[in-house]
């Protein structure tokens, strides 16, 4: 689980990431991030019932993409809000190449140190 202060919460939240943020989608996942005025990153996950119908299998591709985040969120720059959009070709990836796509759209957005 993400500390609460590492979360993105509320609608005009998520609406600010989307009308100003930068952007880069693939095919399994869309991330945008925009700078934020705070010291520390926040994260939002969205994942809607085109992936999956079955509320077990989303909050498990959630769950993994949070443990992700948290294992490198040391590694990237502070300051910015990031949503991460999930597609349905999710649900053909296995955990590791989960990580790997999330550490690409990452990188394509410059959020590393």
């Amino acid at each position: 689980m993400l500390k609460k202060i590492n979360r993105i919460r509320r609608d005009k939240e998520f609406d600010r990431v989307f009308k100003t943020g930068h952007s880069f989608y693939g095919q399994v996942l869309g991330v945008k991030a925009v700078a934020n005025d705070l010291g520390y990153n926040r994260f939002g996950i969205i994942i809607s019932t085109k992936v999956s119908k079955k509320a077990v299998v989303r909050n498990k591709f959630r769950r993994q993409i949070r443990a992700i985040i948290r294992i490198n969120l040391d590694k990237l720059k502070p300051g910015h809000d990031v949503v991460l959009i999930i597609f349905p070709l999710i649900l053909d990836k296995n955990y590791q190449e989960l990580e790997n796509i999330v550490k690409n759209g990452f990188k394509r957005l410059n959020l590393y140190k």
